[in-house]
């Protein structure tokens, strides 16, 4: 079995990458979906954002994406407060997810796209890292465009997250996303038939 473990920044294309290698076959485990699922009412993890953050991250009964957003993203402490909470929550779900297909298919290509993959140490899970880049004004366009957010919101989320030169370092492969789709569906299609 082959784990990849994929991640760039925010706004690089890593999900793009991924719905790529899953159209060729792998099985795709998203720690943001997994993240989203640990914050539904009535889970440890949702439990300990209230009790942390306070119920002003709450909008009606669930909570406020958004709200955890901007309170983060403006204080490093907070940010790490909220890693604390959902790092450990989420490395131990994709492992487990892990283990369950190594059971069906011990020939499964798996990749685990995680945003903050080297930052939750879970670059120690995977057999190849792969990071999405993309430039810096391509990047704030699509955060912007996809999260409906402002430029300097995106330009902070951006900010608070390891720069995406520190990754590149870390990885054992690069695709460039600041192409073409095709340009970039060129290069998984070539690390595919590598791996």
């Amino acid at each position: 079995m082959c784990i990849i473990g994929l991640t760039g920044g925010l706004g690089t294309g890593k999900s793009t990458v991924a719905k790529m290698f899953r159209g060729l076959g792998a099985a795709v485990l998203s720690a943001d979906d997994v993240a989203h699922q640990l914050l539904r009412p009535g889970t440890v993890c949702f439990r300990q954002i209230i009790k942390d953050f306070g119920k002003g991250v709450l909008k009606g009964r669930k909570i406020d994406r958004k709200a955890v957003a901007q309170l983060v993203f403006r204080d490093k402490q907070q940010l790490r407060r909220l890693e604390k909470i959902i790092h450990p929550a989420v490395r131990k779900i994709i492992l487990a997810r892990i283990k369950r297909i190594k059971r069906q298919n011990r020939n499964r290509v798996v990749v685990v796209d995680v945003p903050l993959l080297f930052e939750a140490e879970m670059d120690r899970n995977v057999n190849v890292s792969i990071v999405v880049k993309a430039s810096h004004a391509k990047r704030i366009e699509r955060a912007v465009k996809s999260l409906n957010i402002t430029r300097a919101e995106a330009k902070r989320r951006i900010d608070a997250q390891m720069p995406l030169r520190q990754k590149i370092r870390l990885a054992d492969i690069i695709i460039d996303n600041d192409g073409t789709l095709n340009q970039t569906k060129k290069q998984v299609k070539q690390i595919w038939e590598r791996l």
